[in-house]
């Protein structure tokens, strides 16, 4: 009957409506929450096909759907591993609570707070570990499978870590004077103080002297250099004798370096190795007839450029996530170190995941499988650090949507007012 099709078309918009202002209240109440993607609900009418004759309401339907791949702007913070994707993709993470238990399901996220836990894991707020590929011993990421979370790992990082590197090696340029190899010099040597560090970290000291040699006349523009190890009880580990050039086109530049002890000078690179207690080490002094090279100018010393490789041990001072996702170790020594890559998940079709607590989702039928991208390269985006993504809810939006929600409701309760009174008329007709 019509009047019972209206009705149930009626009792169909009331039940719908409520369904609509159910996702109108879960984005009001999410408007704060990070990483929140918007609840959408679409209206879909039912057709009763009667013919020509009577029309028969059909009514309508809800369906919803989770708008996980609309974008939201992005929050700035004070903390380098809070990390939001800037564009489409995805981070790796996982239940803090399924590492060790054998299985540890891959779960999706846009964004997150994460900090060092006691155990080292980059954990944040609701639980959840970043996920990453670990880099091997020279910071490198070794190729992993992108169509399988296998190769992924929690990212753990050891807090209480010491780091430090050897020197191998020192750029020393200095400027001699000139008048020290004249025959009326009084032939004092000039010395120079370089710290290193050795295998362990430790700093050690390589003591270069520079001793003139003196003619009985003239000028011998030439100079004697000596150098000892700290590391080695004092022992030298090299001496050279250096003669300068003093013809006009080559004044003093390099004319000639030879070799009483340590590593052989090369004259196509400039430098020399010693081997100290830790190991070779080479050091460079320039090329011969070179003007950025060991120079005898004026009457100064002047130790202008001396410059190394190598770090003293230093501790752990903080982690951060770059644009590409490589996850770098710092120390209060200056050092870093690569230790992990967090790729972003990409999916054909976002809006088809599982959507679970926490704003996380999982992969499903309907999203389609899933590709490990380097950030920044392909359909990803990048990943930014120091932000998080806000909430994708328009208050104003939702606002306006609850007014509508409830005129649509009151509607349909009064299209069931006047039903029944319908009814109760037809009702009437027997008495």
């Amino acid at each position: 009957m019509t009047i019972s099709s209206s009705l149930n078309a009626s009792v169909a918009g009331l039940t719908t409506t409520a369904g609509q202002l159910a996702t109108i209240s879960d984005n009001i109440a999410n408007s704060s929450t990070y990483g929140y993607k918007l609840a959408s609900a679409d209206f879909h009418s039912m057709v009763n096909n009667t013919g020509s004759g009577l029309y028969t309401a059909g009514g309508v339907t809800l369906s919803v759907m989770r708008l996980i791949d609309q974008s939201a702007a992005l929050i700035a913070t004070a903390n380098p591993t809070d990390l939001a994707v800037r564009g489409s993709g995805f981070l790796p993470v996982t239940s803090l609570s399924a590492i060790g238990s054998g299985e540890m399901p891959m779960e999706l996220a846009t964004t997150g707070s994460f900090r060092l836990n006691a155990d080292g894991y980059l954990e944040s707020t609701s639980g959840l570990v970043l996920l990453g590929w670990p880099a091997d011993a020279n910071g490198d990421i070794p190729n992993y499978p992108r169509d399988t979370a296998v190769g992924l790992e929690p990212i753990q990082i050891n807090t209480g870590q010491v780091m430090g590197e050897p020197t191998t090696a020192i750029d020393m340029i200095v400027n001699l004077p000139a008048t020290a190899t004249e025959f009326d010099a009084d032939g004092t040597p000039e010395t120079l103080t370089i710290e290193y560090y050795d295998n362990l970290g430790k700093s050690q000291t390589l003591t270069v002297t520079f001793s003139p040699t003196i003619p009985a006349a003239d000028a011998s523009n030439e100079w004697t250099m000596t150098i000892t190890d700290s590391a080695s009880a004092g022992a030298v580990v090299g001496e050279y004798v250096l003669t300068f050039d003093a013809e006009r086109d080559n004044g003093g530049t390099l004319d000639s370096v030879t070799t009483i002890s340590g590593g052989p000078y090369d004259p196509a690179t400039g430098s020399f190795e010693i081997d100290v207690a830790a190991g070779p080490i080479s050091v460079t002094i320039g090329e011969l007839g070179a003007s950025g090279g060991m120079t005898q100018l004026a009457d100064e010393f002047a130790p202008s450029t001396i410059s190394k490789d190598g770090f003293a041990a230093g501790n752990l001072t903080s982690v951060e996530v770059d644009a590409n996702g490589n996850v770098y170790a710092f120390f209060d020594n200056g050092m870093s170190t690569k230790v992990y890559q967090v790729p972003l998940v990409g999916v054909p079709n976002p809006n088809g995941l599982f959507v679970k607590d926490g704003q996380t989702y999982t992969i499903s039928p309907e999203s389609g499988d899933f590709f490990l991208w380097d950030a920044a390269d392909g359909p990803v985006g990048d990943i930014a650090a120091y932000a998080l993504q806000a909430s994708a809810t328009d208050i104003a939006t939702e606002l306006t949507n609850l007014i509508e929600t409830q005129r649509a409701y009151s509607s349909n309760a009064k299209v069931v007012q006047t039903v029944d009174e319908m009814l109760q008329e037809t009702t009437n007709i027997k008495r």
